[in-house]
């Protein structure tokens, strides 16, 4: 049997913008061409993409880190690099995208759309940007900007509507192999169910849902004990669950305690988890020994505690087509498959100490560079006023203006920083 792999941590990277060029036009019986270095091409990004074919995280057990190309850098006659390429990392439909450092959501990846994890950075600037009628003669260009980084959690939690919970061995596999098209490893021993399986129950024409059989719960299974910590996370999309109970005896175990043990697996890993709509499904009936009360004492226990209460026996389907009709009316009338919001925000990066700067002068030009100052303009939004006042404390904050004074730095003097300058004023 294959592995199921369904949480794994990666690092990605996405590419390095291409420097921009110093060259300058030379054409014969043409005097002056002027500078006419060209742009970087912009780094390639690291995009997420839903594939409906993968249905476990195992592509990710061997490969953790991801990078996407470098931009290319720039040539003279104004030529642009070429841009990195993207690096398209698919991931199965459900799989939740979290920071590795705060656990927050980043992205759900429960729809068609593609995400962008981490953004390439911008592709620097040619040396023809930066000529002016008194700056004739630029010979000077910018580096590209780094390109995002990310350590990240990959989570996959079942897309399904119904999720069938209970202790191993009640008959969940069974029942989704004789109610669905999924062909589960069925056999009689515990634990057979190493991992979600999943199936497609078609009611009646145009009416069909999502059924999930979650590998067997035991008691401190929210804690991490046995199988049931790692994958007590598939049912968390679930709108309504089918907790399964074998009211045979045939594992010389109580129904009542069995079914009060895995709701309190349920409200120890999620009380909110635990108040969704639930059916109860007495399973196993074809095996009740005639003098047996299990089936009574169990249908009144759920009972006056507000459940529905259905009797079925997978192995001979009794029951089960019937407990399929009353599921499908049920999800009509619930809200749909929960979707993740994103909770993650990412942190501005902050000034560093000015000594970590390289401070260059180019006759009026003051050339301004470093790995705080990288970080920062990848943050800024130069088209935005808030995020132009953020970039303007932050420099402040690490003392870069009274450096420029202290090297003579004149009012009318050009400060650039990578792809953005401005005119030095006192």
């Amino acid at each position: 049997m294959s592995a199921f792999i369904d949480k794994v941590r990666i690092t990605v990277k996405a590419g390095r913008g291409g420097d921009g060029a110093v060259a300058f036009h030379r054409e014969k019986f043409v005097a002056a061409g002027g500078p006419d270095g060209g742009d970087g091409g912009n780094g390639g990004s690291i995009v997420l993409r839903v594939d409906d074919h993968m249905s476990t995280l195992m592509d990710f057990r061997y490969k953790r880190k991801y990078t996407a190309a470098d931009g290319i850098k720039g040539e003279g006659g104004r030529r642009k690099g070429k841009a990195g390429e993207n690096l398209i990392i698919k991931v199965p439909r459900g799989t939740v995208v979290r920071d590795a450092e705060t656990n927050e959501i980043i992205k759900d990846m429960s729809d068609d759309e593609d995400f962008i994890l981490a953004k390439g950075g911008r592709g620097g600037w040619g040396n023809h940007h930066f000529a002016t009628p008194t700056r004739q003669v630029p010979r000077f260009a910018k580096a590209g900007l780094p390109g995002e980084s990310h350590d990240v959690i990959l989570e996959l939690k079942l897309l399904a509507d119904v999720g069938l919970v209970g202790f191993p061995n009640v008959g969940k596999s069974t029942l989704l192999s004789v109610t669905s098209n999924a062909r589960p490893k069925i056999a009689n021993y515990h634990f057979t169910t190493l991992f979600p399986n999943l199936g497609v129950i078609y009611v009646e024409e145009g009416v069909s849902f999502v059924m999930a059989d979650i590998p067997g719960i035991i008691e401190g299974a929210a804690e991490g004990a046995g199988l049931g910590h790692d994958f007590l996370r598939h049912i968390d999309r679930c709108r309504l669950m089918i907790h399964v109970v074998d009211v045979s005896g045939s594992e010389d175990r109580d129904p009542v305690e069995d079914f009060e043990k895995i709701n309190a697996e349920l409200r120890e890993y999620s009380p909110e988890l635990a108040e969704r709509p639930m059916i109860v499904a007495a399973n196993k009936i074809d095996l009740l020994s005639p003098d047996s009360d299990s089936l009574e004492r169990l249908r009144n226990y759920v009972t006056e505690r507000g459940y529905e209460f259905y009797e079925i026996s997978a192995a001979t389907t009794a029951g089960t087509r019937d407990l399929m009709k009353v599921v499908a009316g049920k999800l009509a009338q619930l809200p749909p498959v929960i979707v993740y919001e994103p909770e993650y925000v990412k942190p501005l990066a902050e000034a560093g100490g000015v000594e970590e700067l390289t401070i260059k002068q180019f006759d009026d030009v003051w050339s301004v560079s470093g790995p705080w100052m990288e970080r920062l303009l990848g943050d800024v939004n130069f088209d935005d006023y808030e995020s132009r006042m953020y970039f303007d404390r932050q420099l402040r904050k690490s003392g870069l203006f009274a450096r420029l004074e202290e090297m003579g730095i004149q009012d009318g003097d050009t400060v650039s920083i990578y792809n953005w300058e401005f005119t030095y004023e006192k």
